[in-house]
């Protein structure tokens, strides 16, 4: 008997990564999956066995995508700074374009959902590691102040990445008013933005703590 068409998987990953967004691992149904696929229950079967093999290798294969693209920004010429700053860059671009599924992964391993939850603990300290090895060089190097390196990762993932997957999310549910979320785009989510936040994020990582004023304990009401 022939062996079916080696195409079909690829014409379903395609379809997965076009519901995704919408639709996550929990709510996303075969029968809507096939039909958009234009494909039938069996074929579905007959490549990926069940739903959660599906949803394991369409999520990995949309993060590989993008963690090729990280990681190929960490091996440029430059100093450690550098290539941090544009790695940032970039994983703020990719958050703009890819926010949507990712914060589905998320929300569907809150849920208890077993593939989203897989999925995060197979890739969840992948990126962090790149970005990590960066500050430690760029510490290492002097080109930052003396910082714990987790502090200063999570100094730049709030003030960078965050803002990428809140900002969508505000403006989707349509509760902001117009010129919030144009004031959104124009400031936060265009390019010039992302790269102001990144160049204010890497220069106050570079300011000693002796340069940091406290307020008194006693001046907080």
């Amino acid at each position: 008997m022939a062996r079916p068409s080696q195409n079909i998987d690829q014409t379903l990953l395609q379809s997965g990564r076009a519901l995704f967004p919408h639709c996550g691992c929990c709510d996303l149904s075969l029968r809507a999956l096939t039909e958009h696929a234009q494909v039938n229950m069996g074929m579905f079967h007959y490549h990926f066995r069940s739903k959660d093999n599906f949803l394991a290798i369409l999520l990995q294969s949309m993060y590989e995508e993008l963690f090729q693209q990280l990681q190929a920004e960490t091996l440029h010429p430059g100093t450690a700074l550098q290539r941090l700053r544009q790695t940032m860059l970039l994983l703020a671009r990719l958050l703009r374009e890819h926010g949507g599924w990712l914060s589905r992964v998320w929300a569907d391993a809150s849920r208890g959902n077993v593939a989203a939850n897989h999925f995060l603990q197979k890739n969840g300290a992948r990126h962090m590691q790149l970005i990590l090895s960066l500050i430690l060089q760029a510490i290492q190097d002097k080109e930052l102040q003396d910082i714990a390196p987790m502090q200063a990762f999570t100094f730049l993932m709030g003030s960078i990445a965050a803002p990428m997957l809140i900002a969508p999310r505000v403006m989707q549910l349509g509760f902001a008013p117009d010129f919030f979320q144009e004031q959104m785009k124009e400031t936060v989510l265009s390019d010039r933005g992302i790269a102001e936040r990144v160049d204010r994020a890497l220069f106050a990582l570079k300011q000693s703590a002796s340069t940091i004023t406290h307020a008194p304990e006693n001046s907080i009401k």
